[in-house]
């Protein structure tokens, strides 16, 4: 089965790697698709985002990186995926994640929706933490892949 792990992975972190490698064990087919939001600021491009992570997941034989704009179900619908996955760290994530996965099955009732819980150690992790931390001059080495690291101590 092919699924669409969809976000806007600025940047990429290791509780989104830990997913992605999750998937990659379940699924026959993993694109991840990086969102162009244009309500967003987001520190990376579109291009980087997505050469990123092409990097740290070139290890995963059937992860594809690909970028999108527009309905979430048009996109999966055009690459012909049965599912849409997201990660959820917390119960706070469900609720929000919860409607947006009813919404996305009125709008296409054959699409799937499936959750896959992080890992532990990175419950409290996301991007914008890592943003804020990676700002400050904090350390961010055990909460994203090292070329991320790298990508953020020239950004920042």
């Amino acid at each position: 089965m092919k699924v669409v792990y969809p976000g806007s992975f600025d940047p990429v972190t290791n509780g989104h790697l830990d997913i992605i490698e999750r998937a990659a064990a379940l699924f026959d087919e993993v694109i991840v698709a990086v969102l162009k939001n244009p309500n967003k600021n987001p520190l990376f491009s579109i291009e980087e985002r997505v050469r990123i992570l092409q990097e740290v997941t070139a290890y995963l034989p059937n992860v594809q990186i690909d970028s999108f704009q527009g309905l979430l179900v048009d996109y999966a619908e055009q690459k012909k995926a049965k599912a849409v996955l997201r990660g959820l760290r917390a119960v706070s994530d469900f609720e929000f994640e919860f409607q947006v996965a009813l919404s996305n099955r009125k709008l296409r009732p054959d699409l799937e929706t499936i959750f896959l819980m992080t890992s532990t150690q990175y419950s409290f992790l996301s991007s914008s933490i890592v943003r804020e931390i990676a700002s400050l001059n904090g350390c961010v080495r055990d909460l994203v892949p090292s070329q991320v690291e790298k990508e953020l101590r020239k950004k920042v």
